[in-house]
């Protein structure tokens, strides 16, 4: 998952994409921005 921010890559996330085909969004930390912001799956 990548910073929306800073487009950082900071985590790696498994999820079934069958039941969930669209993108994943949560907000979690970013250590370069020392903020939590959004992060969203990237391929």
């Amino acid at each position: 998952m990548a910073c929306v921010e800073c487009k950082e890559r900071n985590y790696i996330t498994k999820k079934n994409r069958r039941n969930n085909p669209d993108r994943m969004e949560m907000k979690k930390h970013c250590p370069r921005c020392n903020s939590h912001t959004a992060h969203r799956e990237t391929r």
